[in-house]
């Protein structure tokens, strides 16, 4: 694990536009990922066509087969291709681990940066995807397969900011205490993670659902778009998973809102219970958490 960088002088705000720039001369989505986006994107796309583009990356193959074998699933038998996993998992559930295995390259190497490290944003992210889904399913979101994915996606700005603006990143977290971490970032860089991860997330064709999610999950009541359910079950995912040990920077706790609770149809004692059975969803998903450490799916 790398040191804690020590800053000397204060790095001069960017443009948004320079930022993103520069994440887009040195980083980018893998073929394939964009490709199954691109794929579950078109209404006439067949089991098929889709099996054989994840056929085209060995590694995702083999991860797909191992998360459907896992204890998240629950099957009594072994499924042993490709094709039998497409048909079980769904469309959506591919893409999503297409996403996943893709985006959890960013985190292979960790660092430590104060109360922050990749590692436990990582956990954070998979732990917010796992959320949302259990707390849209529940809210009665007919299609509650986007809120994993939005849920995964929400802090991309994030790691975006640790790693293409790493100065910057240091700087900012050295300040941070205990101000909210958007209005240190205002005045560090001169725009959010929720900025940069939008804009980030529309140079790689992500979902509008993820998009919305990453752009509001800090500013919901200025939402009004037509993911209201969506967005909401992540704003509350991040506070539970929050609350549960799970933390974007190791410190500081996101302020409950109100308004993303109402858009769920629930009360207090409804969270409360969500925030039980949680506990169980994680636990089943523990190969995702440990998928940077080399182990997992």
């Amino acid at each position: 694990m790398e040191g804690y960088e020590v800053i000397r002088g204060t790095p001069q705000p960017m443009p948004l536009e320079q930022a993103v720039r520069r994440v887009r001369e040195i980083s980018s989505l893998p073929q394939v990922s964009t490709r199954i986006m691109e794929v579950v994107r078109d209404a006439n796309t067949s089991a098929a066509m889709l099996t054989g583009v994840v056929e085209t990356d060995p590694a995702l193959c083999a991860r797909l087969l191992r998360c459907v074998n896992s204890a998240a699933y629950g099957l009594r038998y072994k499924i042993t291709t490709v094709a039998r996993a497409v048909a079980y998992v769904g469309f959506k559930a591919v893409r999503n681990l297409a996403l996943t295995s893709s985006i959890c390259e960013m985190f292979k190497r960790d660092t430590q940066v104060g109360p922050y490290c990749r590692l436990g944003l990582w956990r954070h992210m998979v732990a917010v995807a796992v959320a949302s889904r259990l707390f849209a399913r529940r809210a009665g979101a007919a299609d509650f397969e986007e809120a994993f994915l939005a849920g995964l996606l929400h802090d991309v700005g994030l790691i975006v900011e640790d790693q293409y603006l790493h100065r910057h990143f240091v700087y900012l977290i050295e300040r941070l205490g205990q101000r909210p971490l958007t209005e240190v970032e205002l005045e560090v860089l001169g725009f959010d993670h929720t900025f940069l991860g939008e804009c980030v997330a529309e140079n790689w064709k992500f979902p509008p659902e993820a998009m919305a999610a990453i752009r509001y999950h800090h500013s919901f009541p200025s939402y009004n778009g037509p993911h209201q359910t969506l967005v909401a079950a992540v704003v509350t995912a991040n506070l539970v998973c929050a609350l549960k040990g799970y933390p974007a920077l190791g410190a500081g706790r996101p302020v409950p809102c109100a308004q993303a609770l109402a858009a769920l149809n629930m009360n207090v004692q409804d969270l409360q219970v969500l925030a039980a059975d949680l506990d169980g969803e994680l636990n089943q998903h523990q190969a995702l958490f440990q998928m940077v450490e080399g182990n997992g799916i």
